[in-house]
């Protein structure tokens, strides 16, 4: 299981990327205002499947611990559920006023699979877990952050810019490298 912190800034990115999608659509709304809505709601769901499970109403267990009224990565975690309400609300764009924000905060919840995905412990996409078993929960976080936000940033590009700013950033890599490497000749 990735940290908070690290399903935060995934949701984040996913947000942005869902309020590009809205903005493309025409869904945006009057000073692009159903955009930033999408785009919070995109950082709520990276958190959403792990929150869902807490049972809110109990009362704690000793030393601060939580008392889930599911089993962890059982039915908030479930893939297909989060994908159908991605599709459902992806198809209300433009029509519902709600669509928007449950279309980021679905972003979100998927991004968080997507997350928890190269750990052991896995996520059930469609009937049982899967895990990619990349990594122990926990670690390489940094990566699964960078990775999310940099899917995100091309996916927006592409959508947004027709993919101008990941052109140049591919055509400034190879210059940047060089010039790096003349200063360690010298």
């Amino acid at each position: 299981m990735a940290s908070t912190k690290t399903h935060h800034a995934s949701g984040v990115a996913a947000g942005l990327l869902a309020a590009a999608i809205v903005v493309k659509a025409g869904a945006g709304g009057a000073y692009y205002v159903l955009a930033i809505i999408t785009w919070l709601a995109g950082s709520l769901g990276g958190t959403a499947p792990d929150w869902l499970e807490v049972a809110w109403w109990r009362r704690k267990k000793k030393r601060g611990a939580q008392r889930l009224w599911i089993a962890h990565r059982t039915i908030t975690h479930w893939g297909i559920a989060w994908v159908a309400l991605l599709y459902f609300s992806h198809k209300n764009l433009g029509s519902a006023w709600w669509a928007c924000a449950v279309f980021g905060f679905a972003a979100g919840g998927i991004m968080h699979l997507l997350t928890d995905w190269p750990n052991p412990l896995g996520v059930p996409w469609i009937f049982r877990r899967h895990s990619l078993g990349l990594w122990r929960s926990g670690h390489l976080e940094w990566m699964v952050t960078l990775l999310s936000w940099g899917l995100c940033a091309v996916l927006a590009d592409a959508l947004i810019f027709d993919s101008v700013y990941a052109m140049k950033f591919i055509r400034f890599v190879p210059q940047f490298v060089a010039s790096q490497c003349s200063i360690l000749k010298t």
